[in-house]
């Protein structure tokens, strides 16, 4: 059965998207250390490619999560010592979240349980395969980014 969008190629290339975002996280979700979801392991490696500290607004904007999604996970993670909350220096009001030695190891743990995840999908998809499919998919992301802020 064709779909009624009047873009069907478009309406099945999101789909696809969509379906392989919930396969993707079920999957990691599931060789994750003990502890750790998809949440909490994508906030702390967001923390280390932004050199180990951002603002909870950008967190929530990287995340696609209210703030007050993000703060509950905050209050998590700062509990079990994975992440610092302290003032902002140039602003009093706002926060600044850190990434703790202990968070930066659990983020490590969680990257060497999925190794072997990985391992398994190279048997099927070769990194050339990747490699290719990389550009189209940063394009899109890069497409949506703009279109969530209103550019």
């Amino acid at each position: 059965m064709t779909t009624p969008s009047r873009h069907p190629v478009a309406f099945d290339f999101f789909l696809e998207v969509a379906v392989i975002d919930q396969l993707v996280s079920t999957e990691m979700e599931r060789v994750l250390p003990e502890g750790l979801t998809m949440s909490s392991f994508s906030l702390l490696n967001h923390l280390t490619t932004r050199g180990g500290s951002d603002s909870p607004a950008r967190l929530a904007l990287a995340l696609q999560v209210t703030k007050g999604a993000v703060t509950a996970l905050l209050k998590r993670l700062e509990a079990r010592r994975l992440i610092h909350m302290s003032a902002n220096p140039r602003d009093g009001r706002a926060k600044i979240v850190t990434l703790t030695e202990e968070g930066r190891r659990r983020r490590d743990d969680a990257i060497a349980a999925l190794d072997p995840l990985l391992e398994a999908f190279l048997v099927d998809f070769s990194e050339t395969d990747l490699a290719n499919a990389l550009p189209l998919l940063r394009r899109v992301r890069l497409h949506l980014n703009r279109r969530r802020r209103g550019l």
